[in-house]
């Protein structure tokens, strides 16, 4: 069996770490296992949902020389490609239904925003983000499915593909200069000047409903991971950009296992680590400069406020990771060890895959986040190939 490649990963032990806290009321405003069943109601009943798949890899685990390593596979989910596919058309779902179920009168469905009656109210509204490709696509394939306008930003780095995969919705799409930050910034101004509606995985004050329901259409995948497993993971390696996924995997071990949950780690890569750094400061803390990374999907410099709200205290470390780390795990999946199957993911699905064989190769990392012979790790490949 060929080497593992060598990596490496710089770990915190987070300092405000509580795993005895209770999950608590406030953090189930947030999420709660009340909210992700309807989700899970709404979502199953779509058009070409199916639960996708959980790869072992035991190859793998000998090669780290822990017990078991499983990842839950994303590249298929509705044919988008990534697990966005779960966040942002959901968002977009319950968005409508709360705005035309305001005017109508009565409690909408996402089956009623099918019906020519309410689709036609649809097309009357236009939904709007910012992007690296993923939540875009989403977002634009859910304004497509209910019938409503979509207007999505990317900024100056975002791929001539990216763009193209965005338009083959019918959205407009709008680059602008800047990183990430700057084009969340333009499409909020834009969206006050015109009355348009944002569809955003970041939360700020006053803008939280929206970024809640993509964390809880989250929040299905890791209850499809949990049900696919035949024991429970003892480590969660988790990417993160502005945290909303962290959060939401996060929180769904946190409120069905309390202190009994998965050692939870988040991985950031070393140019946009705003969740670390925040973490250092013991506060919110933004990244500055450039936070340009291979790993597009994760290349946010500003923190979720609600997912913090969950992240603070219930991450156990961070481990920040470089760009060649994410293309060695891309490989080991690719071209893997062993019997093991070959996955295509794309560079931010990877980055928790390269943090745990980092951490595996190194003894002072491997005591710091207890990982022994008997562990079993959870993976979440958010994505499949990207161009």
């Amino acid at each position: 069996m060929p080497p593992l490649p060598a990596l490496s990963a710089e770990c915190l032990r987070n300092p405000a770490a509580d795993r005895q806290a209770p999950y608590g009321a406030r953090r189930s405003a947030i999420l709660s296992a009340s909210a992700l069943a309807q989700a899970r109601r709404e979502l199953t009943d779509w058009r070409g949902y199916a639960v996708t798949p959980l790869r072992s890899l035991p190859a793998l685990a000998q090669a780290l020389g822990v017990a078991a390593v499983h990842y839950k596979d994303e590249g298929g989910r509705f044919g988008l490609g990534s697990f966005k596919a779960l966040g942002g058309a959901y968002a977009v779902a319950r968005l409508l239904c709360r705005e035309l179920g305001a005017r109508l009168g009565r409690t909408l469905t996402t089956q009623d925003l099918l019906t020519p009656e309410v689709r036609a109210l649809c097309a009357h509204l236009t939904v709007t983000c910012a992007t690296d490709g993923n939540h875009g696509r989403s977002v634009a394939w859910g304004a497509q499915l209910f019938g409503c306008h979509c207007v999505i930003y990317i900024h100056a780095t975002v791929s001539e593909g990216r763009r193209a995969a965005i338009a083959r919705y019918g959205a407009e799409v709008v680059r602008t200069a800047g990183n990430y930050d700057d084009a969340v910034r333009q499409a909020d101004a834009d969206a006050r000047l015109h009355g348009r509606f944002i569809i955003s995985d970041t939360s700020y004050p006053g803008y939280m409903d929206v970024p809640r329901d993509v964390m809880q259409g989250y929040q299905l995948m890791v209850d499809e991971a949990a049900q696919q497993l035949a024991q429970r993971p003892t480590h969660v390696f988790v990417q993160a950009g502005v945290g909303g996924l962290a959060a939401a995997v996060c929180a769904y071990f946190w409120e069905h296992d309390g202190s009994a949950r998965p050692v939870f780690v988040v991985v950031e890569p070393d140019r946009a680590d705003c969740l670390a750094q925040s973490a250092k400061a013991g506060r919110l803390t933004a990244v500055t400069g450039d936070i340009d990374t291979l790993m597009a999907g994760l290349a946010c410099g500003e923190v979720s406020h609600l997912a913090w709200e969950i992240l603070e205290h219930g991450t156990d470390a961070f481990c920040v990771i470089n760009d060649q780390g994410a293309v060695e795990a891309m490989r080991l999946l690719a071209r893997p060890l062993g019997n093991d199957p070959a996955i295509v993911a794309g560079e931010s699905a990877v980055a928790g895959v390269a943090a745990a064989v980092a951490a595996c190769q190194n003894e002072a990392a491997r005591q710091a986040l207890g990982l022994t012979a008997g562990s079993r790790l959870l993976f979440f490949g958010t994505e499949g190939a990207t161009d």
